[in-house]
């Protein structure tokens, strides 16, 4: 029977993110005025009883204000007692008199402070919740902690099992729909539980030496296409983002959407052997009495109660199991292995397309595929590199804690693009009679398979028109071998109109390395396309040259920079292999094959990465 997984998280933020400002009206800062921690205290109080009227339990997560509220700290003891609910520990909200005094700063990412400084706020904050409770948290988490805070909260606190560690794809678009002014990057990490590695937070354990001893949980459940293709600020199971989002009818204030997004969650067990999984985290700021965004407070209200209502209602159903982030760790623990990977067939709920994206998430890759663009993979991180990226002051990325991606059709443009440059993309082109059709153009639907260690994804055929009249029906396989850090692709030529024509496919890929839209310095890069005794190497130097090989064994690229290797190999040995350089204006690279396939035959290539070192 599948297993519907829930994490329902609150946390007494006695200073809310945002709410000072708003319910200050216009008086100066005074994190300590006993309306906005009365208020705060208030909301906490209500969304417990949301949840607990509905049978569920929930994961308390305390903040450094709370611990130096009594209330706050003889509820949660009360309603672990009572319910069953967890104390924990976050490292969000920070910001209080007492943070303030002690640490002189604004400042309240943890990830973002000096390491001197995130050891001494860690103690800080741990300690603090001992003398309130006599016994260490087991959870924790914030919107984003790095690899060197869990390695050294686990070192510290090793009861610590489960956090809260990433924010899906909380990054540029992110920052430019908060006018520019939201400085936290995390794009590029996994959008349902995970076991991190000891040396990045976003790239999954491959086994127990990479293992750091926790279970990850992202923060918030996102739509996984309108999140990507917008700001997922506006789509996640947090009822409040469905409402940030405008998703709801301002007559009825009924919003279908949420429900439909929770129970496509749900349908995710088909693609991991009967688990899925979703989590609604949520802070008192959305609830203040002033109203959030241009939202009553009845409607705030009502939306939080009706989310709570529906998971109890699946709950009494038998289609739900709501856990703490304690037991659940214990859970994924039994449930998953190192290498077994995360799958999403995900389908547009929100706009009314027809549009399909196949997500997938393992300890060496996550890759994105379209189906919108012919089966293209859109999305790709290498997280085989394992990529050391210490964040905070004093390092190199003081904000930037995403993993840098090879393919980002956002931020690099994919192949709907300027017509005088490339974007980033892994897709392939049938050419015929001087004619080529790139696959981007054909959209098409696909449906999942599992077969031992292999996911596979299949393709609907699409059917290609050449201008002189020959007509094909091609299907595209993409197959993924659990621990094998390598995307095998087929094209399949099942019918042609002349069944003795010959058509060439080209497979390619265009990447560059980054993690926002603006390029990096490419000169580190060698491109390399090898036979058994010859190699032809370019240097990356913004000279748009190319080189290829008939008879090739591998096409590579050497990335330096993100510690990167990505090659491509084909089947046979009539192909070519080929390397293309890009130019200042397109500073991108390109791999790729090409070769004659007739009807009823088959052009397989691998995608493959490993770390460069």
């Amino acid at each position: 029977m599948d297993q519907f997984v829930v994490n329902i998280i609150h946390r007494p933020e006695m200073v809310p993110e945002y709410a000072e400002k708003v319910t200050g009206h216009g008086k100066a800062e005074d994190l300590g005025r006993k309306a906005l921690l009365t208020e705060s205290l208030d909301i906490f109080k209500t969304q417990q009883e949301c949840a607990h009227k509905n049978g569920l339990k929930t994961t308390i997560q305390m903040t450094y204000a709370s611990l130096f509220n009594a209330e706050a700290v003889a509820l949660a003891k009360e309603h672990h007692e009572k319910y069953g609910d967890e104390i924990a520990m976050t490292l969000l909200g920070l910001p209080c008199e007492q943070f303030r005094e002690k640490y002189k700063t604004k400042d309240f990412c943890i990830w973002m402070f000096s390491m001197e400084d995130k050891k001494a706020i860690v103690r800080d904050v741990f300690e603090k919740f001992y003398d309130a409770f006599g016994f260490y948290p087991e959870s924790t988490g914030s919107y984003y902690m790095d690899a060197d805070l869990i390695n050294f909260i686990k070192e510290e606190y090793p009861m610590v099992k489960c956090a809260v560690a990433t924010c899906w794809e909380e990054g540029p678009k992110a920052y430019h729909t908060c006018n520019n002014s939201w400085y936290t990057f995390m794009d590029g990490g996994p959008w349902a539980p995970w076991i991190p590695s000891k040396v990045n937070t976003h790239a999954p354990a491959a086994n127990e030496k990479e293992d750091s001893g926790i279970v990850a949980i992202p923060h918030l459940s996102r739509d996984l296409l309108a999140c990507y293709d917008g700001n997922g600020s506006n789509f996640g199971t947090h009822p409040q983002n469905v409402l940030r989002g405008m998703i709801y009818d301002t007559k009825t204030w009924e919003y279908p959407y949420l429900y439909n997004l929770i129970d496509q969650y749900r349908s995710l067990a088909k693609y991991n052997e009967g688990y899925s999984y979703n989590m609604m985290f949520v802070g008192p700021g959305w609830m203040n009495k002033m109203g959030r965004w241009e939202q009553p407070y009845e409607l705030l209200l009502k939306s939080y109660e009706d989310g709570c209502a529906y998971y109890g209602k699946l709950k009494k159903e038998g289609k739900l199991v709501d856990m703490t982030m304690a037991e659940f760790a214990d859970y994924y623990r039994q449930k998953k292995a190192y290498t077994t990977p995360e799958c999403a067939l995900w389908k547009d709920i929100l706009y009314g397309t027809d549009k399909q994206l196949f997500w997938y998430c393992d300890p060496f890759m996550r890759a994105c595929v379209s189906m919108d663009q012919g089966g293209a993979i859109v999305d790709l991180r290498p997280y085989a590199a394992k990529l050391e990226w210490p964040i905070g002051i004093g390092t190199p990325h003081i904000q930037d804690a995403s993993y840098p991606f090879l393919i980002q059709e956002k931020y690099r443009a994919g192949y709907f693009t300027h017509y005088a440059g490339e974007g980033t993309v892994r897709s392939a082109k049938v050419c015929y009679g001087g004619e080529e059709i790139d696959l981007c153009l054909c959209r098409t639907h696909a449906k999942f398979r599992q077969e031992g260690g292999k996911r596979s994804l299949v393709l609907d055929p699409v059917e290609l028109v050449f201008a002189d009249g020959l007509t094909l029906k091609l299907q595209t396989i993409h197959h993924f071998k659990e621990g094998s850090s390598s995307i095998e692709t087929e094209r399949h030529i099942l019918s042609m109109s002349d069944p003795n024509a010959e058509v060439t496919i080209r497979e390619y890929m265009v990447a560059c390395y980054g993690t926002t839209e603006y390029t990096e310095d490419m000169s580190s890069l060698t491109l390399e396309v090898k036979s058994e005794d010859h190699t032809e190497t370019i240097p990356y130097e913004y000279k748009c040259r190319e080189a290829a090989l008939a008879g090739a064994k591998e096409v590579s690229c050497t990335l330096p920079p993100i510690k990167t290797r990505v090659a491509m190999t084909a089947d046979g040995e009539d192909k070519t292999g080929f390397i293309r350089e890009g130019y200042a204006f397109s500073p991108m690279f390109t791999l790729g094959w090409e070769g004659k396939v007739k009807e009823q035959e088959v052009f397989r290539t691998w995608l493959n990465l490993e770390r460069a070192d």
